[in-house]
C-alpha cells in the first residue's frame, strides 16, 4: 500500500495522520480536540505531535477564541516534498494517473468532503467535470480502487451542471486535483463579454 512510504520514514503513526490531515489540503485547518476525536486518541498525544511539527516550522497556528487552529506552513522548504508524499500515500497520484489522464474531454477534477479535508476515511468522493466516457470511467475506477485500497465515488458533471452547482459546492470542502484550464478560460471569456456589454450601455 502507498502509505508504507510514509511509515518507512516517520515512525509516529499520529504524526503521519496529522501530516495527512493538514498537508493534503493546506487551505484547511484543525484544532487539538478535533484531531484527537478524529483519530480516537488522547489530546496529549496529538498535542505533542503538533508541538514538534510547529517547532520544526512545518505548521502555523493561531488562536481563535479558546482554541488554537493549526494548518500546514506552505512557505516551509519541505512543504512541496511532504505534500507530494501525502498525496502518494493517500493514492491521489494514482487517481490522477489512472483515471483523470485517460478520460478524454475532462475540464476539472476535484475531491469533495472528507478527503478534501485530509480525512482518510476510505471512501474518496471524486468530482469530474467534462464530457466523460461513463463506461471507461467505471472500469478505471474499479482498477484504481484495488490499487489504492480505497473506494471511489464519482460525481460526473457537464460544464453547465458544474456552474449550476457552484452555490452547493461552496458549502462543502473541495480540493482541486486537476484542471485543463478550460474552466478558467471560459470564466475569463465570460467576464470580458460582460465588460463589453457594460461598456455599450
Amino acid at each position: 500500500m502507498p502509505i508504507q512510504l510514509l511509515n518507512g520514514l516517520i515512525t509516529s503513526k499520529t504524526r503521519i495522520r496529522v501530516l495527512m490531515r493538514l498537508f493534503l489540503n493546506p487551505e484547511r485547518q484543525a484544532y487539538l480536540r478535533e484531531l484527537a476525536g478524529e483519530f480516537s486518541i488522547s489530546p496529549s498525544q496529538v498535542k505533542e505531535e503538533l508541538r514538534q511539527l510547529s517547532g520544526a516550522g512545518l505548521l502555523e497556528h493561531k488562536k481563535e477564541g479558546r482554541q488554537i487552529h493549526y494548518r500546514a506552513n506552505t512557505g516551509h522548504p519541505l512543504f512541496p516534498e511532504l505534500q507530494s508524499m501525502v498525496r502518494k500515500a493517500l493514492g491521489m497520484d494514482q487517481i490522477l494517473e489512472s483515471i483523470i489522464d485517460r478520460l478524454g474531454d475532462l475540464e476539472l477534477a476535484f475531491l469533495l468532503d472528507d478527503y478534501a479535508e485530509g480525512k482518510d476515511t476510505g471512501i474518496v468522493d471524486l468530482g469530474l467535470v467534462g464530457n466523460i466516457d461513463q463506461e471507461n470511467l467505471v472500469d478505471l475506477v474499479k482498477k484504481t480502487e484495488k490499487y489504492i485500497s480505497r473506494k471511489i465515488r464519482t460525481l460526473v458533471l457537464t460544464h453547465a451542471e458544474y456552474q449550476e452547482m457552484q452555490s452547493v459546492l461552496e458549502q462543502r470542502p473541495v480540493l482541486i486535483l486537476w484542471t485543463s484550464g478550460s474552466v478558467a478560460k471560459k470564466k475569463k471569456s465570460k467576464a470580458r463579454k460582460t465588460r463589453r456589454q457594460g461598456s455599450k450601455k
